[in-house]
């Protein structure tokens, strides 16, 4: 018998195996694993928790993090209803995620994502910056209250790998009656270091257009922060505008010398997009009667020397799609989009000149019914970057208590997400009263079948047919976890079959149960009239 003192020994001796272990054998391990892992290990001693939370540690870590690709879809309505936000990740083996990512509420719209960080635009007075894989939020104060015509698209995040300084920028709109109004023109970009005390102003060079921001995106590489301007002496009548987080200044970039446009075409349409980390312009002309249609060549050109201001053509893309989503719309060796459907599908990129086939198209995710052209696409990691070393600046607030899932608005959604879980655990339990059903009749009736050799076979071909009709997989866990959109809708499908399965069973059971009782019947009537004869 192991007394109290001597397993007390062994648990002390056991821990200090572990915390002697050689210090880079502990880290090697410790890099192999994803944060969920990692975020477990760290309750399991203090010398592991002050390890997986050393800033050089969380570094490192997130240099050998696995890319996803973040598919957002914004809040809208269906039908007059409410459809809540929502994201999906897709993996490298192009797998999407089943559960939602618990730190986007259901009104959030998401303004940015690096190195695990989202920022989140609210309809409140705050804006939302959360790791998505640790689940910790902080809420920052919006630079400007009750600003007419905000939007989530004149924000941006990003970080300076030089100085480390993570940074959230705002397009301030110039004032129209004494108000900033985000409407047309800004003269002023807002920045935010997080850990600072406040927002602080800084003028741009010349009044800029903010519905070129709006229409063809902001990225942010390598610690510089890029969007389009209109310039009307430029090639194609823009140039890219930079902003560097570390230096806080602006620098015009021209865009590469124009193509002929062709007349029977309509308008060209730009956006600035990020591809491997490299700044990339993207045009395309639209149709003449239809803005939103490309036609002709998609010009993809990428950002290669800001001395030379040198441009270099990477994709030229015959028969495109219509929608480029932003910032990050090529992942891997692929390019996303949405069709006339609001399905998500990609394409194979192989070469420099590249004719989409739509018979190479594989669909990743049913849109519907999300609206069309309205989904984002991000490149995210899962890390441990901590937030704690920022919630002390004064600027930081605490969220309202009815924000979220617990609004109004919400109520008959939540209110169908919980009957969905009652249904499966009238499922469940359906499934288990029927395979308990099923074993007691197959019990109730063998020994007939062993008895009587004459309807022996009948019976028990009857009662093997009911034990195939017997659930299983019972006891499967449901885990209270909520769902992304897509999985929801495999869970509903999933259920609706289970129903129509579930009555199959009855049916047959029932219809077993009629005829071993007619079989049974019907033989000791026979044997009862021959009994005499004998």
């Amino acid at each position: 018998m192991v007394t109290g003192e001597t397993s007390s020994k062994r648990q002390i001796n056991e821990e200090c195996i572990i915390n002697c272990l050689p210090v880079d054998l502990i880290e090697r391990i410790f890099y192999r694993l994803p944060v969920s892992t990692l975020l477990r290990c760290e309750g399991v001693c203090k010398h592991w928790y002050n390890f997986i939370r050393d800033p050089q540690f969380v570094a490192s870590h997130l240099q050998n993090a696995h890319r996803y690709a973040l598919m957002f879809f914004p809040q809208g309505l269906v039908s007059g209803e409410p459809l809540p936000s929502d994201a999906i990740l897709i993996d490298e083996a192009w797998s999407p995620s089943t559960y939602a990512v618990p730190v986007i509420g259901p009104d959030d719209l998401l303004f940015g994502s690096c190195n695990g960080l989202l920022g989140l635009y609210t309809k409140t007075s705050t804006i939302k910056i959360a790791n998505f894989a640790t689940g910790e939020c902080m809420h920052l104060a919006k630079p400007a209250k009750n600003m007419r015509g905000d939007h989530f698209t004149f924000y941006s995040f990003g970080f300076h790998p030089v100085t480390k300084e993570y940074k959230v920028t705002h397009f301030l709109g110039d004032c129209v009656e004494g108000r900033p109004r985000n409407k047309d023109k800004f003269s002023v970009i807002q920045v935010y270091t997080l850990g600072d005390e406040k927002w602080k102003d800084i003028p741009t060079p010349e009044a800029l257009s903010l519905n070129t921001v709006r229409n063809s995106g902001v990225v942010n590489v390598n610690g510089t922060m890029y969007w389009l301007t209109e310039d009307m002496i430029a090639s194609w009548q823009h140039a890219v505008m930079s902003f560097d987080l570390r230096e806080e200044s602006f620098a015009i970039i021209a865009l590469p010398t124009a193509r002929e446009d062709h007349d029977h075409y309509g308008p060209r349409k730009f956006w600035i997009r990020d591809i491997d980390g490299k700044l990339c312009m993207v045009t395309a002309q639209t149709r003449r009667y239809d803005a939103r249609s490309i036609v002709g060549e998609l010009q993809i050109w990428t950002f290669d020397n800001m001395a030379e201001q040198r441009w270099s053509q990477k994709y030229n893309l015959k028969n495109p799609p219509n929608y480029i989503p932003g910032p990050h719309f090529v992942h891997w060796d692929r390019i996303l989009t949405q069709l006339s459907s609001s399905d998500v599908d990609s394409y194979e990129l192989i070469g420099e000149n590249i004719e989409i086939s739509f018979s190479k198209m594989e669909e990743l995710l049913e849109g519907s019914p999300r609206k069309l052209y309205n989904m984002q696409s991000y490149i995210c990691v899962k890390s441990l970057v901590c937030l704690d070393v920022y919630k002390k600046a004064s600027i930081v607030r605490r969220p309202k208590e009815q924000v979220g899932w617990q609004l109004k608005k919400w109520e008959a959604w939540e209110h169908n997400l919980r009957r969905v879980e009652k249904l499966w655990g009238y499922s469940n339990k359906h499934e288990h009263d029927l395979s308990e059903i099923a074993e007691k009749m197959v019990k109730m009736y063998q020994p007939f079948a062993d008895k009587f050799h004459v309807i022996s076979e009948h019976l028990r071909t009857i009662l093997n047919q009911v034990l195939q009709h017997k659930p299983e997989n019972l006891n499967q866990p449901r885990f209270p976890r909520r769902l992304n959109s897509l999985e929801q809708e495999r869970d509903r499908e999933e259920l609706s079959s289970r129903a129509s399965k579930i009555k199959d069973i009855i049916e047959a059971i029932s219809h077993a149960q009629n005829n071993i009782s007619s079989i049974l019947r019907s033989h000791m009537l026979d044997q009862a009239i021959n009994l005499p004869l004998k």
